[in-house]
């Protein structure tokens, strides 16, 4: 019932009961919509934003940096730790975390799964519709559920509906295409990664004003 009535509070008085009674650290620059946000530990930095219709639910950690956004209608859940379930048992050190650095942008109707740490840098557009970031499938060979994490390097853009697996790694200053599907840790800088499965097409010139932004909002 309180998160009910969290959720249909006005932003103020939100936000004191996000603060007071969930022991959130929300900036008071930053903002959260109609959304159901209710992670164990949420931290939201100077004009940090949460828009309308998303879902953050069984997560350890949602922190958003400074200037960062998540749009609207995206779903973000995870496996929390520290529970008696044999899911996921024999991984200690797994963390059901989705990070998100300074100056980024999840836009729209993502599916975000954060049963092990998602990692997003800064300066960061996961733009468009439909992707999905899964860092949890059956291990065919073991016969259990197993975890990965997912990073995402600075000054990245990942191109609408595309797909990243656990395990893999985009790395700064770097471009995935529409529809691809990331299952590798790439390691090289300024490139085009695209395909099913993804790889490398092409260099992007370090020039190019997308890698040189010092706002994170692109007009």
């Amino acid at each position: 019932m309180l998160k009910i009535l969290t959720v249909l509070s006005p932003w103020s008085l939100k936000r004191f009961m996000l603060v007071q009674f969930f022991k959130y650290e929300i900036d008071r620059s930053s903002r959260i919509g109609f959304s159901w946000i209710f992670p164990k530990k949420l931290i939201m930095d100077s004009n940090a934003y949460i828009g309308n219709f998303n879902v953050a639910v069984h997560l350890d950690l949602l922190k958003i940096g400074k200037h960062s956004s998540i749009a609207r209608g995206n779903w973000i859940t995870g496996f929390p730790t520290n529970t008696d379930s044999k899911h996921f048992s024999h991984q200690k050190d797994r963390q059901s975390n989705l990070i998100i650095g300074e100056h980024s942008a999840i836009t729209k109707n993502h599916h975000i799964d954060c049963t092990n740490i998602i990692q997003v840098g800064n300066f960061v557009t996961v733009a468009g519709y439909s992707s999905q970031l899964l860092t949890h499938s059956i291990n065919i060979e073991l016969n259990i559920q197993d975890s990965n994490p997912i990073t995402i390097g600075d000054y990245c853009f990942v191109g609408t509906a595309s797909t990243i697996l656990g395990g893999a790694a985009l790395p700064a200053y770097s471009v995935l295409g529409a529809n691809a599907l990331l299952n590798k840790n790439f390691t090289t800088p300024y490139r085009l990664y695209g395909g099913n499965p993804a790889k490398e097409i092409k260099e992007l010139p370090k020039e190019y004003k997308y890698f040189n932004r010092e706002t994170g909002f692109v007009y």
